[in-house]
């Protein structure tokens, strides 16, 4: 059963934050007593107390619709801050404005492109994976190479569940990456910058799967980022749970896409956290 993602989106907002590394989001109605709280933070609440109580007592839901929309206002504040500063940080190396051709396949993305296939045409997949590492070890891009078998898992997944998020370690929280797969490529893009810019949000990740080898059983990975978004660390933090959730070899891991694409009224964004919180753990 297919989802919009902006139907994942609207379900997600019905959680009790979205955790980002600009901080907590609130997104529920706020109870009495929190919205209480918030306001005495306020200079001016000792100034306004009486009438405040007043209006608590003689009209608590205009008193509660005010501090909604008070709230909502500084939640569009900072969204506002967020695109006006954060996506004016991504580079134009990647761009998400390219049309896609109907297999999914970038527009130039084939592997003679970046590669001299007639090098290996008489290596074995052990050889090649050698030359793959060194061929990109000192260029700014993540690179691996994926047993045939396992690739299978992947795009099978891949098309099943075109679209997902991961959780990116920040240093206030957790900021969210969305991920969209089109054929052998995967497109990633911060969360936040989707909800702000929709189909135009700029790409801080391009991961595009070379399947021209496939027959010596292996598969080629290449991923170019936007090192003004992420560093080499987090692109390949972002890789391995890509590969983690949609290898199909961790059954909660896969029920966690199936549920995101197919039941998202039931999805816990929460829980991709506790997964990666698990991963660090072990």
């Amino acid at each position: 059963m297919a989802v919009t993602f902006k139907y994942i989106l609207r379900n997600i907002n019905r959680s009790s934050y979205i955790t980002s590394g600009l901080g907590y989001f609130s997104t529920t109605s706020i109870r009495m007593e929190k919205a209480l709280e918030n306001l005495k933070t306020n200079p001016y609440y000792e100034k306004y107390a009486n009438r405040i109580a007043d209006l608590q007592k003689t009209s608590p839901e205009e008193f509660m619709q005010r501090v909604e929309e008070q709230q909502k206002a500084k939640q569009s504040e900072k969204i506002n801050k967020f695109a006006s500063v954060d996506t004016r940080q991504y580079s134009s190396i990647l761009n998400p404005k390219e049309k896609l051709k109907e297999t999914g396949e970038v527009k130039g993305k084939a592997l003679s492109d970046i590669f001299k296939i007639e090098l290996v045409e008489d290596k074995d997949a052990r050889d090649i994976q050698t030359i793959w590492e060194e061929y990109h070890k000192n260029k700014h891009v993540i690179s691996a190479t994926i047993p045939r078998e396992t690739y299978t898992s992947l795009q099978d997944n891949m098309k099943q569940c075109p679209t997902f998020l991961f959780p990116l370690p920040r240093s206030q929280g957790y900021e969210f990456v969305m991920c969209q797969s089109y054929g052998n490529t995967v497109h990633f893009t911060p969360l936040l910058a989707y909800q702000v810019h929709k189909e135009n949000a700029p790409e801080c990740l391009t991961m595009v799967h070379y399947t021209e080898l496939a027959e010596k059983g292996i598969i080629l990975m290449r991923g170019e980022y936007d090192k003004n978004v992420l560093s080499s660390q987090e692109a390949q933090c972002l890789a391995n749970q890509f590969q983690m959730y949609y290898s199909g070899k961790d059954t909660t891991k896969l029920q966690l896409i199936q549920t995101f694409t197919k039941s998202p009224d039931t999805f816990k964004h929460m829980d991709l956290i506790a997964q990666l919180e698990n991963i660090s753990l072990s």
